[in-house]
């Protein structure tokens, strides 16, 4: 009836004011409302909202296992995201984050973090307390260097570090033994170190677009590989023991097949006429140069 909305609006109004901007995104609902419970996960998307900050009502939702804010224009995320400790997702890609508060470590729980395309420079060594991260993307950013605590993220499996300023890899990249997948694409690395041999369950290497002029020998005994690319790179020779990466299945050139992507590097005479005859026939010109 008419008398029961205008009641019903009156107690909405009787709540604490909130700015007009988080009141049109809440359409005067209550804000456990706009959880959604699936069967494993309590979630909340707040994707392309046009926030320039974040909803304070959003820290009163401590049952929030997954949260996706990403594609807005968020600047800062406040030291209140440490009350979301049963955070499992988080996905603030698509903002314009300079930093990430230091409160991140207490989100024990988190298992997979994006922070993909924003302005990041550095990441707080307290990231490294969360100790169940297994996906990492912090690609298309403006980051040099990883904080060494990295290495306590052992159970870390995939990790995107793409579209950076890199000049080598992080040393504390090699301590992380569950890596099967690591991007490292277009940045400005010039070598690899030989200690990427301890990434023993890598499966996908991403060295694409950098100005790389050598492989080390100790690649090659990664030989969990199964998508190695080191297109657009400043590469003359191969290690003569390539031929021990048996899990790549051909030469590639689709970037999303798996294989060598070995394109558009100056390689040195034979190797691009025996690069034509494909991979067997590579690993054959590379066992007898042996």
């Amino acid at each position: 009836s008419k008398n029961e909305g205008r009641s019903s609006m009156v107690f909405l109004r009787k709540g604490p004011k909130l700015p007009a901007w988080e009141d049109a995104l809440l359409s005067g609902k209550e804000p456990k409302s706009l959880l959604k419970r699936g069967l494993r996960y309590v979630s909340l998307s707040l994707i392309m909202k046009g926030m320039t900050s974040t909803p304070d009502f959003l820290w009163g939702l401590p049952e929030v296992q997954k949260l996706n804010l990403s594609r807005n224009q968020l600047v800062v995320i406040p030291p209140s995201l440490g009350k979301l400790d049963r955070l499992v997702v988080l996905n603030l890609g698509g903002n314009c984050l300079k930093c990430l508060p230091k409160e991140i470590g207490l989100l024990r729980n988190l298992k997979v973090l994006f922070v993909n395309m924003n302005c990041l420079t550095e990441v707080p060594a307290e990231l490294s307390l969360c100790r169940k991260l297994e996906v990492l993307s912090l690609s298309h950013n403006s980051i040099s260097q990883l904080p060494f605590s990295f290495t306590d993220l052992t159970s870390l499996r995939k990790l995107n570090l793409s579209n950076n300023c890199f000049v080598q890899i992080p040393l504390c990249v090699f301590a992380l033994r569950s890596l099967d997948f690591l991007h490292l694409g277009s940045n400005k690395l010039e070598n690899i170190a030989e200690s990427v041999q301890y990434l023993a369950n890598l499966q996908i290497f991403i060295i694409e677009n950098n100005n790389i002029r050598t492989l080390p020998r100790s690649l090659c005994f990664i030989t969990t590989l199964e998508l190695l690319n080191v297109d657009y790179n400043a590469i003359q020779t191969l290690p003569d023991d390539l031929y021990l990466l048996r899990r790549l299945p051909r030469i590639a050139w689709n970037p999303m097949d798996k294989g060598l992507h070995i394109a558009h590097n100056p390689l040195s005479r034979p190797l691009p006429e025996v690069i034509e005859g494909g991979l067997d026939v590579l690993f054959n010109y590379l066992r007898e140069k042996k």
